[in-house]
Protein backbone atom coordinates (compact mmCIF):
# COMPACT_ATOMS: atom_id res chain seq x y z
CA UNK A 1 0.00 0.00 0.00
CA UNK A 2 1.06 3.57 -0.52
CA UNK A 3 1.63 5.76 2.51
CA UNK A 4 -1.75 7.46 1.99
CA UNK A 5 -3.55 4.14 1.61
CA UNK A 6 -1.93 2.77 4.75
CA UNK A 7 -2.81 5.91 6.68
CA UNK A 8 -6.39 5.70 5.41
CA UNK A 9 -6.60 2.08 6.53
CA UNK A 10 -5.03 2.73 9.93
CA UNK A 11 -7.19 5.77 10.70
CA UNK A 12 -10.39 4.84 8.86
CA UNK A 13 -10.82 1.16 9.68
CA UNK A 14 -11.51 1.72 13.41
CA UNK A 15 -14.23 4.20 12.39
CA UNK A 16 -15.90 2.50 9.43
CA UNK A 17 -14.36 -0.95 8.96
CA UNK A 18 -16.37 -4.08 9.76
CA UNK A 19 -14.46 -7.23 10.64
CA UNK A 20 -16.09 -10.25 9.04
CA UNK A 21 -18.02 -12.60 11.26
CA UNK A 22 -20.72 -14.97 9.89
CA UNK A 23 -23.68 -13.17 11.45
CA UNK A 24 -26.25 -10.71 10.14
CA UNK A 25 -25.38 -7.02 10.13
CA UNK A 26 -27.65 -4.58 11.94
CA UNK A 27 -27.64 -1.66 9.49
CA UNK A 28 -29.59 0.68 11.76
CA UNK A 29 -27.03 0.13 14.52
CA UNK A 30 -24.08 0.43 12.13
CA UNK A 31 -25.21 3.78 10.75
CA UNK A 32 -27.11 5.07 13.76
CA UNK A 33 -30.34 5.53 11.81
CA UNK A 34 -32.64 3.92 9.28
CA UNK A 35 -32.12 4.77 5.62
CA UNK A 36 -31.73 3.54 2.07
CA UNK A 37 -29.16 0.73 1.99
CA UNK A 38 -26.76 0.30 -0.91
CA UNK A 39 -24.23 -2.51 -1.29
CA UNK A 40 -21.31 -2.07 -3.69
CA UNK A 41 -19.27 -5.18 -4.49
CA UNK A 42 -15.71 -4.74 -5.72
CA UNK A 43 -15.31 -0.96 -5.45
CA UNK A 44 -11.68 -1.00 -6.63
CA UNK A 45 -9.97 2.17 -5.43
CA UNK A 46 -13.32 3.50 -4.25
CA UNK A 47 -13.40 6.94 -5.86
CA UNK A 48 -16.89 6.58 -7.35
CA UNK A 49 -18.23 5.17 -4.07
CA UNK A 50 -16.79 8.13 -2.15
CA UNK A 51 -18.35 10.52 -4.70
CA UNK A 52 -21.75 8.86 -4.39
CA UNK A 53 -21.65 8.90 -0.59
CA UNK A 54 -20.71 12.59 -0.58
CA UNK A 55 -23.56 13.37 -2.98
CA UNK A 56 -26.16 11.41 -0.96
CA UNK A 57 -25.38 11.77 2.74
CA UNK A 58 -28.70 10.23 3.82
CA UNK A 59 -27.98 6.98 1.95
CA UNK A 60 -26.11 4.16 3.71
CA UNK A 61 -23.31 2.58 1.64
CA UNK A 62 -21.65 -0.73 2.45
CA UNK A 63 -18.61 -1.43 0.27
CA UNK A 64 -17.09 -4.92 -0.02
CA UNK A 65 -13.61 -5.30 -1.52
CA UNK A 66 -10.86 -7.91 -1.04
CA UNK A 67 -8.01 -5.65 -2.25
CA UNK A 68 -6.54 -3.97 0.84
CA UNK A 69 -4.91 -1.04 -1.02
CA UNK A 70 -8.32 -0.22 -2.47
CA UNK A 71 -9.89 -0.35 0.97
CA UNK A 72 -7.15 1.96 2.24
CA UNK A 73 -7.72 4.38 -0.62
CA UNK A 74 -11.48 4.43 -0.03
CA UNK A 75 -11.02 5.08 3.67
CA UNK A 76 -8.50 7.82 2.91
CA UNK A 77 -11.06 9.49 0.65
CA UNK A 78 -13.81 9.15 3.25
CA UNK A 79 -11.57 10.76 5.86
CA UNK A 80 -10.66 13.63 3.55
CA UNK A 81 -14.32 14.37 2.88
CA UNK A 82 -15.51 13.66 6.43
CA UNK A 83 -18.07 11.07 5.35
CA UNK A 84 -19.99 9.02 7.88
CA UNK A 85 -22.34 7.11 5.57
CA UNK A 86 -19.82 4.50 4.32
CA UNK A 87 -18.99 1.20 5.99
CA UNK A 88 -16.41 -1.22 4.59
CA UNK A 89 -15.72 -4.96 4.66
CA UNK A 90 -12.52 -6.51 3.32
CA UNK A 91 -13.78 -10.00 2.61
CA UNK A 92 -15.21 -12.33 -0.03
CA UNK A 93 -18.52 -10.94 -1.33
CA UNK A 94 -20.28 -14.31 -1.56
CA UNK A 95 -19.68 -15.07 2.12
CA UNK A 96 -20.76 -11.55 3.08
CA UNK A 97 -24.00 -11.91 1.11
CA UNK A 98 -24.73 -15.39 2.43
CA UNK A 99 -23.93 -14.75 6.09
CA UNK A 100 -24.11 -11.02 6.81
CA UNK A 101 -26.91 -9.56 4.67
CA UNK A 102 -30.50 -10.41 5.58
CA UNK A 103 -32.83 -11.38 2.72
CA UNK A 104 -34.78 -8.41 1.37
CA UNK A 105 -32.73 -5.86 3.32
CA UNK A 106 -31.06 -3.88 0.51
CA UNK A 107 -32.56 -1.23 -1.75
CA UNK A 108 -29.71 -1.28 -4.24
CA UNK A 109 -26.77 -3.48 -5.23
CA UNK A 110 -24.12 -2.13 -7.59
CA UNK A 111 -21.18 -3.87 -9.26
CA UNK A 112 -19.10 -1.67 -11.52
CA UNK A 113 -16.38 -2.97 -13.85
CA UNK A 114 -15.87 -6.45 -12.38
CA UNK A 115 -13.01 -8.51 -13.79
CA UNK A 116 -14.22 -9.70 -17.22
CA UNK A 117 -11.90 -12.73 -17.39
CA UNK A 118 -11.28 -12.16 -21.10
CA UNK A 119 -10.03 -15.64 -22.03
CA UNK A 120 -12.80 -18.08 -22.88
CA UNK A 121 -11.42 -20.78 -20.62
CA UNK A 122 -11.67 -18.34 -17.69
CA UNK A 123 -15.24 -17.18 -18.40
CA UNK A 124 -16.56 -19.46 -15.66
CA UNK A 125 -14.69 -17.32 -13.13
CA UNK A 126 -16.83 -14.29 -13.93
CA UNK A 127 -18.74 -13.02 -10.91
CA UNK A 128 -22.06 -12.63 -12.70
CA UNK A 129 -23.42 -16.16 -13.01
CA UNK A 130 -26.99 -17.47 -12.51
CA UNK A 131 -26.44 -18.78 -8.98
CA UNK A 132 -24.73 -15.61 -7.79
CA UNK A 133 -27.45 -13.48 -9.42
CA UNK A 134 -30.14 -15.36 -7.49
CA UNK A 135 -28.21 -14.67 -4.28
CA UNK A 136 -28.02 -10.96 -5.13
CA UNK A 137 -31.73 -10.78 -5.92
CA UNK A 138 -32.67 -12.52 -2.67
CA UNK A 139 -30.97 -9.72 -0.70
CA UNK A 140 -32.87 -6.96 -2.53
CA UNK A 141 -36.15 -5.68 -1.19
CA UNK A 142 -39.11 -5.84 -3.61
CA UNK A 143 -38.60 -2.98 -6.05
CA UNK A 144 -34.88 -2.88 -5.21
CA UNK A 145 -32.39 -2.13 -7.98
CA UNK A 146 -29.44 -4.10 -9.33
CA UNK A 147 -26.99 -1.93 -11.32
CA UNK A 148 -24.06 -3.41 -13.23
CA UNK A 149 -21.54 -1.75 -15.55
CA UNK A 150 -18.71 -3.08 -17.70
CA UNK A 151 -16.40 -1.79 -20.41
CA UNK A 152 -15.98 -5.25 -21.99
CA UNK A 153 -18.75 -5.91 -24.53
CA UNK A 154 -18.61 -9.74 -24.42
CA UNK A 155 -19.07 -9.56 -20.64
CA UNK A 156 -21.94 -7.11 -21.09
CA UNK A 157 -23.62 -9.62 -23.39
CA UNK A 158 -23.02 -12.38 -20.84
CA UNK A 159 -24.49 -10.22 -18.05
CA UNK A 160 -27.51 -9.41 -20.18
CA UNK A 161 -28.18 -13.09 -20.88
CA UNK A 162 -27.85 -14.09 -17.22
CA UNK A 163 -29.95 -11.24 -15.82
CA UNK A 164 -32.68 -11.44 -18.46
CA UNK A 165 -33.07 -15.11 -17.56
CA UNK A 166 -33.69 -14.29 -13.87
CA UNK A 167 -37.48 -14.50 -13.46
CA UNK A 168 -37.57 -12.15 -10.47
CA UNK A 169 -35.74 -9.31 -12.27
CA UNK A 170 -37.25 -6.73 -14.61
CA UNK A 171 -34.95 -5.01 -17.11
CA UNK A 172 -35.36 -1.22 -16.81
CA UNK A 173 -34.19 -0.65 -20.39
CA UNK A 174 -37.07 0.07 -22.73
CA UNK A 175 -35.61 -2.28 -25.35
CA UNK A 176 -34.63 -4.99 -22.88
CA UNK A 177 -30.89 -4.39 -23.24
CA UNK A 178 -28.73 -1.58 -21.78
CA UNK A 179 -29.48 1.84 -20.30
CA UNK A 180 -27.58 5.13 -20.62
CA UNK A 181 -25.28 5.75 -17.66
CA UNK A 182 -27.57 6.62 -14.73
CA UNK A 183 -26.77 10.00 -13.22
CA UNK A 184 -26.00 8.46 -9.84
CA UNK A 185 -23.03 6.50 -11.22
CA UNK A 186 -20.08 8.94 -11.37
CA UNK A 187 -17.66 8.83 -14.27
CA UNK A 188 -14.27 7.51 -13.18
CA UNK A 189 -10.91 8.75 -14.51
CA UNK A 190 -10.45 5.30 -16.04
CA UNK A 191 -13.80 5.58 -17.83
CA UNK A 192 -13.13 9.10 -19.08
CA UNK A 193 -9.80 7.97 -20.49
CA UNK A 194 -11.54 5.06 -22.18
CA UNK A 195 -14.13 7.37 -23.72
CA UNK A 196 -11.38 9.50 -25.24
CA UNK A 197 -9.99 6.32 -26.81
CA UNK A 198 -13.40 5.38 -28.15
CA UNK A 199 -14.10 2.57 -25.70
CA UNK A 200 -17.69 1.77 -24.83
CA UNK A 201 -19.32 1.23 -21.43
CA UNK A 202 -22.49 -0.80 -20.91
CA UNK A 203 -24.83 -0.16 -17.96
CA UNK A 204 -27.43 -2.74 -16.97
CA UNK A 205 -30.24 -1.72 -14.64
CA UNK A 206 -32.75 -4.19 -13.22
CA UNK A 207 -35.50 -4.00 -10.63
CA UNK A 208 -36.62 -6.83 -8.39
CA UNK A 209 -40.26 -7.54 -9.12
CA UNK A 210 -42.64 -6.80 -6.28
CA UNK A 211 -44.08 -10.32 -6.49
CA UNK A 212 -40.69 -11.99 -5.94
Amino acid sequence: MTEAQQRGFDEGWPLWGIDYTPELLDFDALFGAAGERVLEIGFGMGQSLVDMAAERPATQYLGVEVHRPGVGRLLHGALERDLNNIRVMCHDAVEVLENCIAPGSLQRVQIFFPDPWHKKRHNKRRLIQPEFTELLVSRLSPGGVLHLATDWEPYAEHMLEVLNAASSLENCASDGTYVPRPQERPLTKFELRGQRLGHGVWDLLYRRSSEA
